[in-house]
C-alpha cells in the first residue's frame, strides 16, 4: 500500500497510489552478540551486556531533487513509562531521557536485546525470562533528521511498520494507525508544509502485534516466538525530497522473445505527479539498459500522469540480442540498469533509478498436474529449501550473503520465503547470485483467515481487505523487477476466497506482475487462478531415507513446497552455544522430553519419533557424543536421499518430480529441527549430505529398486563414464563387484542406470556398505557416494500417515557399524591468502591404516586458536569415506579476519577416527 498524504495549511488529503522507494541503503542494525556468527559479533561492535548505549545520530537530509535518505535510528521506549503528550514526544528537542537506542530496523525486542536488557535469547530458555507483559502496550519510537533545505518538496517514505503505527511530524499528527496498518503496506505522506529548515522529528506510536489479527508476520511452529511478536519498524524510513513534480513508480517491463531469445522489447513505465499549485511542463528522460527515452508532459495541479515508453515509439527499446539473465547453475547474470530525470525548466525536479534483467519465467501445470518451472524455455527442477530471517528481523547484509553463498554450495537453485519477506537487499543479492527465490504469504495466521474451503481461521473484518490489496500492490511494486523472483505464491497452506483472490490479482496486474502467480503451496485451487500445482503432503518429522523415492505422500513426485524427515540436530560445538549442560543431558537421555528449541507446537514439542528412530537403526546412544555422532550420520543419509530421489526422478515418463523445497535452509534462532545449515553458520551431516546429491555430475543408489544411477546436472551430456559399485561388510571385507564403463547421460537434469546391485548377495552381513564411484574417460574421479544399508529395510505404515509423518513399524538394522574397528586418518595441509581478505586452506586426508576397515564419514573442521569452528567457511567436499591406502584432497575457503589473528588448524574426526587437530600451515 502506497499512501501520499499532503498536507496544506490545515486539511489533510488522501490518496492511494502503488509504487517503490528508491532508497540509499542504510546501515545495518547489528543482531545482538549470541545471535551473529562467529566473528561477525565482534565487527559489529556492539557494547557489552548492561553498558550505556550511544544516542541514535540525527539524520542529516540530503537536499538534492531525487534523492533520499533513510533514517540514521530511533529512540525506543515504552508509551508505559512516558507520560508526555504525543505533540510534546514528536518535536524537536524532546530530551528522550532514559530511551534505548534502535537502528534503522529494529523491532523494539532487538533494540532492547542490543542494549542488554535481556540476558542471549539464544541460549538454553532464556528467552522465557523476557516479560511478554512489556509489549502489551504501544512503543515510541522518534528520529530526529536536519534539512538545510526547505525550497524543495519534502517527502516521507516508508513501510515495515509493525503492526500499526500513529504517526508524527514536529508535533503534528500526520496519520493514524487505522492509515498506517500492516507490516507490508507502503505508505507516502507529504510533509513539505511541516518541516522547518534545521532540526526535525518524526515520531512512531506503533501499536501491539498479534499476527492471528494482523496481516502481519508471525513464527507458527518455526521456533519460540519473540515475546514482542516484532512489534516495530523493520523496514527503512526514508526522507526523500524533490521539486514540482514527483517522478514515481518507474520500471521497466520485459519481454524476451521466445524460443529465438534473439530480441527483448523493453516498456518503460512511470507515474509523474504535479504537487505544485501551478500548471507544470515536466521532461521526462534518460535510459533504459543501452536505449535513450524522453518525453515531456503538461500537467495541471495535483495531476498525476503515467508515461509510457515503448519500442513502437523508441526503437532502441527493442534491443537484439539480449544479455539474458539465468540462474546461477544455467548461465550468467547479467543486469541492466533503468535511470529517469524529471526537469522543469531545465532544472532536476526528482530522479528514478532501478535495476532490472531480462528473462523469461513460465509455469505451466504438466500432464500430472503438477507445476514445470521453465527459465528461459529451460526446463528447471526446482531444488531448494525454505529461508528463514533472523527472529528479531535483524539485518545483516553479510551474514544474509554468506547464507546465499551456502545455498549455492550446497547445489540449491531456489529460495522459498513464506511470510517474512526479507528487505530489498535481499533480493538485490539473490539477482547478483543467481538464487531464485518464491516469496508469499504465510499461513496459519490472519492472512489465512478467509479461505476457499471452509476452514475455518482468524475471520477478516472489512478494514483487512484494503490492508490485504495494498501489501500485494506494494511488494508486487517493490519485487517485480528482480529477475531472482520467480512466482508469488497468494497463498500457503490454503488458497484464498475470491474476494481477496481478485484484490490480489488486481493489485498484480496494476503493478505489471509478469511472472506466474501460484495460488497456493499445497493442492490446493483459487476461484479465479485455479489449481496450485503443487503439493504439501509433508513429511514434517522422521522418515526413512527410503521413503522419498515412493510416488506417494512426501515422496519424489510432482512439486513438494515443504518437506523434510524433520530434525537436524547441530554440531556439538553449536549444541554447547545453545543449551546448558543439564539440556544437553536430558537430549540424549531422555528420547521423549520436551525440547524448547524445537517448536512450541504440541506436534513438534519432543524428538520422540526421531529418537526412536536413531536408537532403532543405529542402537542407543551411550552419551552426548554418541548422539551427536549418530545423528550426523542419521541427517546425512536422510538428506541426501531426498535430494537425489527428487532428481532421479526429474525426467520420469510418468509423474515426475518437479521441484522440492526442503523444509528448511535456516532457522531463525538456535534450533534442533528444520535446518540444512545452524544458526551459526555451523555444517553437519544434514549440509554435506545435500551437497552430496546436488554435485553436478553425481552416481547414487536408488533405495526402491537397488538401482544405480548417473544424475547430470551440467548443461551438457557427459559419456565415456566407468561406473564402480562394491559392497562391503562394515571392516571393509568386499562381497560384491561390478564395473560398467561406456556410459553416457545427456545433460540438464538428465539421468541414466548403469545398473541393478542383486537382492541377494553372498555373505552379506545384516549392515553393509556400498562404495559408488564414477570415473571418466582419462580415469579421473569425478564423483563418490557411499552408503550404509541393511539387508532389513524400514518398513513404513503409509496407511497410518498424518500431515507431518509416516510411521515406521520396523526399521533398518544398521547397528552393526557400531562394531567397526578404528581407523586412522591423517591429514597434510597448507593454506594461502589471496591479499583481499581470503584464506584457502587445502588439506590432504589420508587412510593410513591397515587392514581393510574404512574411515566412515571423516569430517574435517577448520578451527581457530581456543578450537572454535571459523564460520563461514566454503568446502570443496567434506565428511569423506575413505578405505586404507585412499585419500582426498579438499579446500575450504573463508574470510581471514574470521581466525581472528590466529593460525589456522584443522580438527579430523569421523564416526570410527579418534578426533586429532593439527595446524594447517
Amino acid at each position: 500500500m502506497f499512501h501520499r498524504l499532503a498536507l496544506g495549511a490545515v486539511a489533510l488529503g488522501l490518496a492511494l497510489a502503488a509504487g517503490t522507494s528508491q532508497a540509499a541503503p542504510a546501515p545495518p542494525t547489528p543482531p545482538a552478540r549470541a545471535a551473529l556468527p562467529g566473528a561477525a559479533a565482534a565487527a559489529a561492535g556492539i557494547a557489552a551486556a548492561g553498558a550505556p548505549a550511544p544516542r541514535p545520530q540525527v539524520t542529516a537530509v540530503a537536499s538534492a531533487p531525487g534523492s533520499t535518505t533513510a533514517l540514521a535510528g530511533y529512540a525506543i521506549q515504552s508509551t508505559a513509562k512516558v507520560t508526555d503528550s504525543a505533540a510534546a514526544v514528536s518535536s524537536p528537542g524532546y530530551p528522550a531521557a532514559g530511551w534505548y537506542p534502535a537502528g534503522p530496523r529494529s523491532t523494539v525486542l532487538a533494540a532492547l536485546l542490543a542494549a542488554g536488557v535481556y540476558p542471549d535469547p539464544f541460549y538454553s530458555t532464556h528467552q522465557q525470562q523476557i516479560p511478554a507483559a512489556d509489549f502489551d502496550v504501544p512503543w515510541w519510537y522518534r528520529s530526529d533528521f536536519t534539512v538545510t533545505d526547505t525550497a524543495a518538496r519534502t517527502y516521507l517514505d516508508f513501510s515495515g511498520v509493525i503492526s500499526a503505527a500513529d504517526v508524527f511530524v514536529n508535533g503534528r499528527p500526520i496519520a493514524t494507525a487505522a492509515d498506517v496498518a500492516g507490516a507490508y503496506t507502503r505508505h507516502e505522506f507529504d510533509v513539505t508544509a511541516l518541516v522547518g529548515e534545521g532540526a526535525n522529528t518524526v515520531a512512531f506510536r506503533i501499536q501491539p502485534n498479534d499476527p492471528r489479527k494482523k496481516l502481519t508476520m508471525s513464527w507458527l511452529d518455526w521456533l519460540q516466538p519473540p515475546p514482542d511478536e516484532n512489534m516495530g519498524i523493520v523496514r527503512d524510513v526514508t526522507v526523500r525530497r524533490g521539486g514540482p513534480v514527483a517522478l514515481r513508480d518507474a520500471h521497466v517491463v520485459t519481454a524476451l522473445a521466445m524460443p529465438s531469445m534473439s530480441t527483448a522489447d523493453l516498456t518503460v513505465k512511470a507515474q509523474v505527479r504535479n504537487d505544485s499549485a501551478a500548471t507544470v511542463t515536466a521532461t521526462v528522460a534518460g535510459t533504459a539498459g543501452p536505449a535513450a527515452v524522453s518525453r515531456s508532459v503538461t500537467l495541471a495541479p495535483g495531476e498525476a500522469r503515467t508515461l509510457v515508453f515503448s519500442p513502437a515509439d523508441h526503437p532502441a527499446l527493442r534491443l537484439g540480442p539480449p544479455r539474458v539473465w539465468w540462474p546461477a547453475t544455467m548461465g550468467e547474470q547479467p543486469m541492466y540498469g533503468l535511470d529517469l530525470t524529471a526537469t522543469v525548466n531545465g532544472a532536476p525536479s526528482d530522479t528514478a533509478r532501478q535495476s532490472f534483467a531480462v528473462r523469461d519465467v513460465q509455469a505451466p501445470l504438466n500432464a500430472d498436474g503438477a507445476r514445470q518451472y521453465r527459465i528461459n524455455g529451460r526446463p528447471l527442477l526446482v531444488k531448494g529449501a525454505g529461508w528463514s530471517p533472523d527472529e528479531f528481523l535483524r539485518w545483516d547484509r553479510t551474514y544474509v550473503e554468506d547464507r546465499l553463498k551456502y545455498a549455492l554450495d550446497l547445489g540449491l537453485n531456489t529460495l522459498r520465503l513464506e511470510g517474512h519477506i526479507e528487505p530489498d537487499e535481499f533480493f538485490d543479492l539473490a539477482d547478483r547470485y543467481g538464487v531464485l527465490t518464491l516469496p508469499g504469504w504465510e499461513c496459519c495466521s490472519k492472512w489465512e483467515g478467509e479461505v476457499n474451503g471452509t476452514e475455518a481461521g482468524e475471520r477478516w473484518d472489512p478494514s483487512d481487505y484494503p490492508v490485504s490489496r495494498a501489501s500485494m500492490a506494494a511488494e508486487a511494486a517493490r519485487l517485480r523487477h528482480h529477475p531472482s523472483v520467480i512466482s508469488f505464491l497468494i497463498g500457503s497452506d490454503f488458497a484464498p476466497n475470491e474476494e481477496i483472490e481478485r484484490g490480489y490479482l488486481d493489485a498484480l496486474r496494476a503493478a505489471d506482475w509478469t511472472a506466474p502467480v501460484v495460488p497456493a503451496a499445497s493442492d490446493d485451487a483459487s476461484p479465479v487462478t485455479g489449481p496450485s500445482g503443487m503439493k504439501m503432503t509433508g513429511p514434517y518429522d522422521w522418515v526413512p531415507p527410503g521413503y522419498w523415492y515412493e510416488k506417494r505422500e512426501g515422496g519424489a513426485t510432482g512439486f513438494n513446497s515443504e518437506t523434510s524427515a524433520g530434525p537436524d540436530v547441530p554440531t556439538l560445538d553449536t549444541l554447547r552455544r545453545t543449551m546448558s549442560p543439564a539440556e544437553l543431558e536430558t537430549l540424549w537421555k531422555n528420547p521423549s522430553a520436551a525440547q524448547y528449541h524445537r517448536s512450541p507446537s504440541r506436534a513438534f514439542a519432543t524428538l520422540a519419533l526421531y529418537n526412536a528412530a536413531l536408537a532403532g537403526r543405529y542402537g542407543p546412544p551411550t552419551g552426548l557424543d554418541d548422539y551427536v555422532r549418530k545423528a550426523q550420520l542419521a541427517q546425512y543419509e536422510n538428506v541426501r536421499a531426498q535430494f537425489e530421489a527428487y532428481a532421479r526422478h526429474a525426467k520420469d515418463a510418468s509423474a515426475p518430480s518437479t521441484g522440492v523445497i526442503y523444509w528448511m535452509f535456516n532457522s531463525g534462532w538456535t534450533s534442533l529441527q528444520w535446518q540444512l545449515v545452524d544458526r551459526f553458520l555451523d555444517q553437519g551431516g544434514a549440509y554435506f549430505g545435500a551437497k552430496k546429491a546436488n554435485e553436478p555430475l553425481h552416481i547414487q543408489y536408488g533405495y526402491a529398486d537397488r538401482s544405480v544411477a548417473v544424475v547430470n546436472n551440467l548443461p551438457s551430456a557427459a559419456s565415456g563414464l566407468t561406473a564402480r559399485v562394491t559392497l562391503f561388510t562394515p571392516d571393509g571385507e568386499q562381497r560384491y563387484d561390478r564395473t560398467v564403463t561406456g556410459l553416457s547421460v545427456a545433460g540438464g537434469g538428465a539421468s541414466s542406470t548403469a545398473l541393478t546391485v542383486p537382492e541377494s548377495v553372498a555373505d552379506l552381513p545384516t549392515t553393509y556398505l556400498a562404495r559408488l564411484l564414477l570415473t571418466d574417460g582419462a580415469g579421473h574421479e569425478v564423483s563418490r557416494n557411499v552408503y550404509w544399508l541393511s539387508t532389513r529395510e524400514d518398513v513404513l505404515d503409509y496407511e497410518s500417515s498424518n500431515w507431518y509423518s509416516t510411521p515406521t513399524t520396523s526399521y533398518a538394522d544398521l547397528r552393526g557399524l557400531n562394531a567397526m574397528r578404528q581407523a586412522t586418518v591423517t591429514a597434510a595441509a597448507s593454506t594461502t591468502q589471496d591479499g583481499a581478505g581470503t584464506s584457502t586452506t587445502t588439506v590432504t586426508v589420508r587412510h593410513t591404516g591397515t587392514g581393510t576397515t574404512p574411515a566412515l564419514l571423516t569430517d574435517v573442521h577448520l578451527v581457530g586458536a581456543q578450537g572454535a569452528p571459523v564460520l563461514p567457511v566454503r568446502w570443496s567436499d567434506n565428511q569423506v569415506s575413505l578405505w586404507p591406502g585412499e585419500s582426498a584432497t579438499l579446500t575450504a575457503t573463508y574470510r581471514t579476519g574470521d581466525l581472528r589473528g590466529s593460525a589456522p588448524r584443522l580438527r579430523i574426526s569421523g564416526w570410527n577416527t579418534r578426533t586429532a587437530t593439527v595446524p594447517a600451515g
